[in-house]
């Protein structure tokens, strides 16, 4: 395949939605595309992980806002056949940028989060006001894609975009490497399989939104029932209140805050139960991740994904969110359970390959083949 093909992100850090399209960039090039990484600033975790096939342009700008010229310039000069960006803020900027350039490049926005929710929760005034700023740019793209049907329902009757202009593509989360990568040693002594005690696991930015404090919570409860472990995997600014948390609950000895993992994947086969406690998402990669592992997992039935992800509780129990007994119930429920539904066969739903083809068909319509890599191919098992 030919075609030049622009991705634009405020950087590589390390979220969910810049791993995606990472992903998407390095596979693009493998299938014989000319692809742009189109950064704010050149950094983040995910820098290691771009395919050398990938060219990276770094607009050297610290904020988003600050990067709409360059941007701009870059369309006029480079001009790609289509863009995509990801992010909020970005999508806003990217569609200035655009107009800006007098370049009829196609733009298509993705959108990873329920924005009224996202509002609603906000602890900012910039967050508050995003949901306005996108439902004023938005109708300027070519297309929107969203993360689940909760988020693209959303758009269309929380922003009224017209409904022919939103399509939702699940995340490319699911390939080979993830599940070598889960075969690898588990960096922690907790989760020796000589080790009796069970292991609760949650994963994600230490932040409001993925409401830990919860799953603590609940943690304790079930620790006055069974000797039970919990670890969480990621960093955020919550840590010193979580950690706090833990010892005023008198559970601080079996909770451990590991920090960011390059590879938690290890970790996701390995634990007993995985639980993903937010109060809201827009298509939880976690989740799909440690099914793929082959983990028991709980959710809280947030807004939005965990519900079209377990098929309203077919793969694993959907809990109200924030409610501490029914998710102690839950994981209790998981850890005492003798035969656990297949979830690794519900995580193929949501491999890489079909996403790249879908998202190629919605880019550069007719482009991608619609045929993703046969489920044989995948090495499954725990």
């Amino acid at each position: 395949m030919t075609g030049h093909l622009a991705i634009f992100l405020p950087s590589v850090s390390g979220g969910g939605a810049e791993r995606v399209m990472v992903i998407l960039a390095n596979r693009f090039a493998e299938q014989g595309f000319k692809v742009d990484l189109v950064l704010a600033q050149a950094e983040g975790a995910y820098l290691s992980q771009v395919s050398a096939m990938v060219n990276i342009v770094d607009l050297g700008v610290p904020r988003v806002l600050q990067s709409i010229p360059k941007l701009a310039r870059y369309l006029r000069s480079s001009r790609p056949d289509a863009m995509l960006s990801a992010l909020a803020h970005a999508n806003v900027a990217a569609i200035i940028a655009r107009r800006l350039s007098g370049i009829k490049v196609r733009l298509v926005v993705s959108e990873r989060a329920n924005l009224s929710v996202s509002a609603s929760n906000a602890g900012t005034l910039r967050a508050k006001f995003m949901k306005r700023f996108v439902a004023m740019a938005y109708p300027f793209a070519d297309h929107v894609i969203t993360v689940s049907k909760g988020v693209e329902q959303d758009l269309v009757t929380g922003l009224g975009l017209s409904s022919q202009k939103v399509s939702t593509v699940y995340n490319p989360v699911v390939d080979q490497e993830l599940l070598e990568k889960s075969q690898l040693p588990v960096e922690d002594d907790w989760f020796k399989r000589d080790q009796a005690v069970p292991v609760v696991l949650g994963v994600g930015r230490l932040s409001p939104q993925k409401d830990f404090t919860t799953l603590l919570k609940a943690f304790s409860r079930v620790r006055e029932e069974r000797p039970v472990r919990l670890v969480i995997l990621g960093e955020g600014p919550l840590h010193s209140e979580l950690e706090k948390l833990a010892t005023e609950l008198g559970v601080q000895g079996d909770v451990r805050l590991a920090g960011f993992k390059d590879n938690p994947f290890p970790y996701m086969r390995h634990c007993s139960v995985f639980v993903l406690s937010s109060a809201w998402e827009g298509l939880p990669g976690a989740l799909i991740q440690a099914m793929a592992c082959g983990a028991p997992v709980v959710s809280t039935d947030c807004p939005d994904g965990p519900a079209e992800i377990l098929e309203k509780g077919r793969w694993g129990s959907l809990v109200p969110i924030g409610d501490v007994g029914a998710m102690a119930e839950a994981i209790n429920s998981a850890l005492a359970a003798s035969d656990q539904p297949d979830v690794s066969r519900r995580a193929m739903d949501f491999t890489v390959d079909q996403a790249v083809a879908n998202y190629l068909d919605i880019l550069l319509p007719g482009h991608g083949d619609g045929h993703p890599e046969s489920l044989n191919n995948y090495n499954l098992g725990r």
